[in-house]
């Protein structure tokens, strides 16, 4: 099974969009494992964000992560992160599919809502950096039959 990290970024947290962006990804059908609400500092925004360090972007990067509140989510199950990622969307809002989140709640690349781990090596290593062991609860859902042949 893989991981994934979600962030919903400040954002998505000032905009009150935690409960419609959650729901979307519950209802697709993904199993969340970790759940928080955190204040990322600048230093774990740069080791989360350390393959951007030198780009023109990333001090507005981790000024903007680290502004407000986000909530980060470790999911786990076949293919996640295929699955996120098509769930999101686009990284740039206005080439995202009508009904993706990006596509239906986002405007600017700047803004842009969640991020999702984009490979089931940085899942792991995401996840790792947002969260401890005793911190990602393995359970057995019913519904995962239902979910999954």
């Amino acid at each position: 099974m893989e991981q994934s990290l979600i962030i919903l970024k400040p954002d998505a947290v000032q905009r009150g969009l935690i409960g419609a962006i959650l729901s979307r990804l519950e209802m697709r059908g993904l199993k969340f494992c970790g759940l928080k609400m955190i204040q990322i500092d600048e230093s774990l925004a740069r080791r989360h964000y350390a393959a951007h360090e030198g780009k023109p972007f990333f001090p507005g990067l981790l000024q903007y992560i680290t502004a407000s509140p986000v909530v980060v989510v470790a999911v786990q199950g076949k293919d996640v992160i295929q699955t996120i990622r098509h769930t999101v969307g686009a990284t740039k809002p206005i080439d995202a599919a009508p009904g993706t989140i990006r596509g239906d709640f986002g405007l600017e690349v700047g803004r842009n809502l969640i991020h999702a781990s984009d490979s089931p090596e940085s899942g792991q290593h995401e996840v790792s950096l947002f969260f401890q062991p005793h911190e990602l609860l393995l359970w057995e859902r019913s519904a995962d039959p239902w979910i999954y042949e």
